[in-house]
């Protein structure tokens, strides 16, 4: 899937004058500039979406470029199609779109961090996001552990942070069935701990962490623990409780 949106993402460039090469992207309009793929998705990912055919196929086609190039700009793009005044994007290909890629063995730093800054930190956006990329499928996920779907549920786990804490709390239960998923999980509190927008009640958080089965050596483990015990939510909110917790746990 991810090869042949590609593939056509690069027929796509090709029309607008631009060709990959050794070093990078060249464009009819200066051949002699060696382009970025981060230059590239710059100037043309926002294009995809005046291109003069339906929105799920230009959805589309702006993973296909994502696939290509993979650079956060053509998510941030995607993004702003969505809440444009054309948007918003056809929900079926927009979270298909996020899922399959979410899913693939190839590295997903790129659509990570989309969700985590572009719809996980919004919550205007965080319940549906999150529901869309794992919280409808968690039942799924752990009746057939599939090795993709295990990919997926860790990868969001991981970036759940900012997610509210009534939205994701019953996905981590639900996601500890697994064992497989349990760091993800922990990753997950942490970061609901860290993140500038993270969220969770520090009693609930306390009583999935417990349950965790993780090596005795877990980095961070004891110091989560300190502060969900003490009752902090957020290390913005809680100034020097880290730090106080590192110290007591040195």
């Amino acid at each position: 899937m991810e090869k042949r949106a590609g593939e056509a993402a690069r027929r796509w460039l090709a029309d607008q004058g631009v060709i990959q090469v050794r070093d990078g992207w060249v464009s009819d309009e200066k051949p002699d500039v060696v382009l970025t793929a981060g230059q590239v998705a710059h100037s043309y990912a926002a294009d995809v979406f005046a291109e003069d055919v339906g929105a799920a196929d230009q959805v589309q086609l702006a993973f296909g470029l994502l696939d290509l190039l993979d650079e956060y700009w053509v998510t941030y793009e995607i993004r702003i199609a969505d809440d444009s005044e054309e948007g918003p994007l056809p929900a079926d290909a927009l979270w298909n779109g996020y899922r399959q890629r979410l899913e693939a063995e190839s590295d997903a730093e790129t659509v990570t961090y989309s969700l985590w800054v572009d719809w996980f930190e919004d919550h205007t956006t965080s319940d549906t996001a999150f529901a869309e990329v794992l919280g409808r499928d968690i039942e799924r996920v752990v009746a057939d552990r599939s090795e993709p779907l295990i990919r997926r549920a860790r990868r969001v786990l991981e970036c759940s942070g900012p997610v509210r804490w009534a939205v994701k709390e019953p996905t981590y239960r639900t996601a500890m069935r697994i064992p497989a998923l349990h760091h993800a999980v922990f990753r997950g509190l942490l970061t609901s701990f860290h993140d500038l927008y993270g969220d969770l009640e520090p009693v609930a958080a306390l009583a999935l962490l417990d349950q965790l089965d993780l090596p005795t050596n877990t980095q961070h483990r004891a110091e989560l623990h300190h502060v969900l015990t003490a009752g902090h939510r957020n290390h913005y909110r809680s100034s020097g409780a880290w730090e106080t917790a590192v110290r007591s746990c040195f």
